[in-house]
C-alpha cells in the first residue's frame, strides 16, 4: 500500500489526487491479488483518471484525431515516468515493469535511461506544470 501511495503521489503531485488514485486502485483488486496485477490496475486507474481529467477540461471539438494523438503522447510520458518510479520506489526489475506497462523490454530500458535523466533535470518532477502529470 505504501508503494502504491508513493507512486500515486509522485504521478499526481497532490495528496488528494494520490488518495483518490489509491482508493480507485484498491476498489479494483482483491486482497490476494499479486503485486504485479496491483501495479497493472494502478496504471489502468491512472490512465483512466488522466483521460477523464483531460476530456473534462477540453472543449468539445471535431478534431478527434489530434486529441487522440495528444492523448497517446500524454500516456507515453505518463508511462515513462511510471516506469522510472516502478524501478525506484518498489524496486521492480525491468522485465516486471515491461509486463506492467505492456511494452517490450528494450523500450522499458530506453525509457528508464531517458526518464531518469529527465527526472534529474526536473522535466518529469512533481512540480512539473504539464497537465499530463497533475490531476486537479
Amino acid at each position: 500500500m505504501d508503494d502504491i501511495y508513493s507512486l500515486a503521489y509522485w504521478m499526481t503531485g497532490s495528496e488528494k489526487s494520490a488518495n483518490e488514485l489509491v482508493y480507485s486502485t484498491y476498489l479494483n483488486v482483491e486482497s490476494n491479488t499479486p503485486e504485479r496485477e496491483v501495479f497493472k490496475t494502478f496504471r489502468e486507474c491512472l490512465l483512466r483518471k488522466l483521460d477523464e481529467d483531460i476530456s473534462s477540461s477540453r472543449p468539445k471539438s471535431p478534431a478527434k484525431r489530434k486529441e487522440l494523438q495528444g492523448m497517446s503522447l500524454r500516456e507515453r510520458f505518463a508511462d515513462i515516468k511510471l516506469s522510472v518510479l516502478l524501478s525506484e520506489i518498489p524496486g521492480l526489475k525491468h522485465r516486471d515493469i515491461s509486463k506492467i506497462i505492456g511494452k517490450p523490454l528494450d523500450t522499458i530500458r530506453l525509457w528508464l535511461s531517458s526518464g531518469r535523466q529527465s527526472l534529474a533535470s526536473g522535466m518529469l518532477s512533481v512540480g512539473c506544470t504539464l497537465p499530463f502529470y497533475h490531476f486537479n
